[in-house]
């Protein structure tokens, strides 16, 4: 197998392994099982673990970025605020449905992770907050409405549409998506309709 094939295959055995028991079993040993292959081989294609877990880290990183910036550009324009954010919530379910591996140590559900990773998590959190931010600000200037913090706003829907995400993987038939879509853009159509901006100094 070509080394960048091999890299793949051994980067997929520990996504694999650590979905089912977390980041304490995250060995080489369990990775080269999973992967059927020897150490020697694993070797071969990382000098060692946590070369392959910064590998890894780094292409959930941007696998989950590619994903979410994708839903957020083709979700439609800002124009009415509520309906894209709506519709990005909804979308970023069906983004954990269709991914759980690249999902589930992202929303935290991926027991043991230690600080390297959830500093990688965090600093994923807030390049999407800003994208986030960005468009919602763009839409309440349409919207029109009382001011609104942007920036809150948006990590307060992002910590919301996460929420929902995790929901989504730990009980599906309890919290359905609609269930979820239709409370979060009722939450979100309580914002009274009249503008009243901030004064500043």
């Amino acid at each position: 197998m070509p080394i960048a094939e091999r890299r793949e295959q051994l980067l997929d055995s520990a996504l694999e392994v650590l979905d089912r028991q977390g980041y304490a079993a995250l060995t080489v040993e369990a990775i080269s099982r999973q992967a059927g292959v020897t150490r020697p081989v694993f070797y071969a294609a990382y000098d060692d673990l946590d070369t392959l877990l910064h590998t890894l880290l780094d292409r959930t990183r941007d696998r989950a970025l590619a994903q979410v910036l994708q839903l957020l550009s083709t979700t439609g324009d800002p124009s009415s605020v509520d309906d894209w954010m709506v519709k990005a919530a909804a979308g970023l379910i069906d983004l954990v449905h269709e991914h759980p591996s690249t999902w589930k140590p992202i929303l935290g559900l991926t027991r043991g992770a230690p600080a390297l990773v959830e500093d990688r998590i965090h600093a994923t959190r807030e390049l999407i907050c800003t994208y986030l931010a960005a468009g919602i600000e763009a839409g309440l200037d349409l919207r029109g409405g009382p001011f609104l913090d942007a920036e809150l706003l948006a990590h307060a829907a992002l910590a919301t549409a996460e929420e929902l995400g995790r929901l989504a993987l730990t009980d599906p038939e309890r919290f359905t998506k609609e269930r979820m879509v239709g409370a979060f853009a009722l939450m979100l159509s309580s914002v009274p309709p009249t503008r009243a901006r901030r004064q500043d100094g």
